[in-house]
């Protein structure tokens, strides 16, 4: 699967926060999605002290849920983790991953952040921008914003509001369990992220594409043999 280069990742920090800064105005908040056969999750971990990154990307078929292809890459991490700039760190893994692909996903759900990030450029984002890919970040923790109480029904959110606008949604995925952080990547609106987020749910708490992707990063697939 063929990526356009859209921009140098030898950068300092402060090069970075400027680039996230840039790079927010170009995220589409609206629905630009192709009919959807293909559904890809992505996570990413890491190996030997954070020496090494583990990027992994499973497709999944839909509306089966099937698995298709799954792929790993490996490479040196690029950056020292900084808060705020992960998709740094993360991102050239997954795009090696991605190259290995045989399968084009028309929407892509990342292990991270989508807007729901101080600059509005969490990994979801800067990944779909790179992709040109409708794409919808999955968290499991809130980097910044606030939110009331998240009813207790599955499929039921609240609002995830900073600095006066609302970047995400707070969902419940399972009952008695602790919610996701759901915001569009790129794209894609929030009502149709959480759309998909719910309809790709299964008997665990993360839909499907990122619980395999997790799985994936993880090694715990791995460990259980």
């Amino acid at each position: 699967m063929p990526v356009a280069a859209l921009h140098d990742w030898n950068l300092t920090p402060e090069e970075a926060i400027a680039l996230q800064k840039r790079l927010a105005g170009s995220i589409e908040r609206q629905d630009r999605i192709d009919p959807v056969r293909h559904i890809a999750g992505v996570d990413i971990g890491f190996e030997e002290g954070g020496e090494m990154t583990r990027a992994a990307v499973v497709v999944l078929s839909w509306p089966t849920l099937a698995p298709l292809e799954q792929v790993v890459h490996r490479e040196p991490t690029r950056m020292p983790y900084v808060p705020g700039l992960l998709s740094f760190r993360e991102i050239p893994a997954a795009l090696a991953a991605f190259a290995l692909l045989t399968t084009r996903p028309e929407l892509v759900m990342v292990d991270g952040q989508g807007i729901a990030h101080p600059r509005r450029l969490g990994v979801a984002s800067h990944l779909g921008l790179w992709l040109d890919l409708p794409t919808i970040g999955v968290a499991k923790s809130r980097l910044c914003g606030s939110y009331g109480e998240v009813p207790e029904a599955k499929g039921e959110w609240t609002p995830l509001r900073h600095r006066g606008e609302t970047i995400g949604g707070v969902l419940r995925s399972r009952l008695a369990v602790k919610p996701l952080y759901i915001s569009l990547g790129h794209r894609i609106s929030l009502e149709t992220s959480l759309d998909w987020v719910v309809r790709c749910l299964g008997r665990t708490k993360l839909p499907e594409p990122t619980r395999l992707a997790d799985r994936l990063a993880s090694r715990r697939d791995e460990k259980s043999r």
